[in-house]
C-alpha cells in the first residue's frame, strides 16, 4: 500500500531497527490526527481497549495548552497511568508533529526507557486542519479521523492529510442523518481524492466499524510484530 505523502520517501513502512536505550526491536510507531472534535482520543481509546491484551502498549497525547485527552485515557483506558504521557505543545499541533518533533521523540524515548518491551507507540496529535501530516521520521504510518459533523463536503476539500494519510476514518455516521451528512456523497468523494488509499466508515463511541481499524493495524502495521512472536 502506497505511504504518507508524495514529497517524504520512507522505506521501509515499518523501521524494525533497535535504538541505543532498547534490547527489543523499535517499537511500532502509529500518528493519529484530525481536526478538533472528530474523535481521535475517541479512537485511541477504543484501540487500546482492543489491542492491550494482545500487545505491549504505550500511548502520547498532544494538547496546546493542557493535558487532558491524557488524563481522559488514564481515567478511562485500561492501560496503566504510567503508559500514557500527555505533551503540552504550547503551540499550532502541526509543528510537533511534523516541523519540529523533538517533544514527541523526548516523549517516546522516555516511554520506551521505561517500558523496554513496548511493541507500539500510539500518537495522538492536537486537533488541526486538513494540511496536518506527520513527520515519517516521527511515525511509521498515521490515521487521520474526520466526522460527519463536519459537513459532507469534507473530503473533497482534499489538502494532504486527507490525501496521503495511510488510513483516513470518517467517523460518527450515527449522526449523518441529523446533521444532513450524505454518506453517498462522502464515499464517491473519498474515493476521487483518495485513489487507491484505504478510508473507513465508523462510529468509534459505538464500536461500530472498529473491528475494520483493527484489522487494518495488524495487516498493514504489525506485520514485524507477528514475526517476532513466530520466531
Amino acid at each position: 500500500m502506497k505511504s504518507l505523502t508524495q514529497w517524504a520517501v520512507k522505506e521501509p513502512l515499518i523501521d524494525n531497527s533497535m535504538s541505543k536505550t532498547q534490547t527489543t526491536p523499535r517499537p511500532v510507531r502509529v500518528g493519529i490526527g484530525g481536526p478538533v472534535g472528530s474523535g481521535k482520543t475517541m479512537l485511541l481509546l477504543r484501540l487500546v481497549e482492543s489491542l492491550n491484551e494482545k500487545y505491549e502498549l504505550v500511548a502520547i497525547t498532544n494538547d496546546i495548552y493542557t493535558k487532558e485527552d491524557a488524563e481522559f485515557l488514564v481515567k478511562n483506558s485500561p492501560l496503566d497511568a504510567g503508559r500514557i504521557l500527555g505533551v503540552e505543545t504550547g503551540g499550532c499541533p502541526h509543528t510537533a508533529i511534523r516541523d519540529d518533533t523533538s517533544m514527541n521523540e523526548a516523549a517516546i524515548d522516555s516511554l520506551t526507557m521505561q517500558f523496554p518491551q513496548a511493541q507500539v507507540v500510539f500518537l495522538e496529535s492536537g486537533g488541526d486542519n486538513l494540511s496536518a501530516t506527520f513527520s515519517p521520521e516521527l511515525v511509521d504510518a498515521f490515521i487521520y479521523v474526520i466526522d460527519v459533523s463536519q459537513g459532507d463536503k469534507i473530503p473533497r476539500k482534499g489538502g494532504p492529510a486527507i490525501r496521503f494519510s495511510d488510513l483516513m476514518i470518517i467517523n460518527k455516521i450515527e449522526l449523518a442523518t441529523y446533521v444532513g451528512a450524505d454518506l453517498k456523497v462522502m464515499d464517491r468523494d473519498s474515493k476521487k481524492m483518495r485513489e487507491d488509499r484505504p478510508y473507513l466508515f465508523c462510529d468509534l463511541k459505538s464500536r461500530k466499524g472498529l473491528e475494520d481499524v483493527v484489522e487494518w493495524l495488524e495487516r498493514e502495521c504489525f506485520f514485524p510484530l507477528q514475526a517476532t512472536a513466530q520466531t
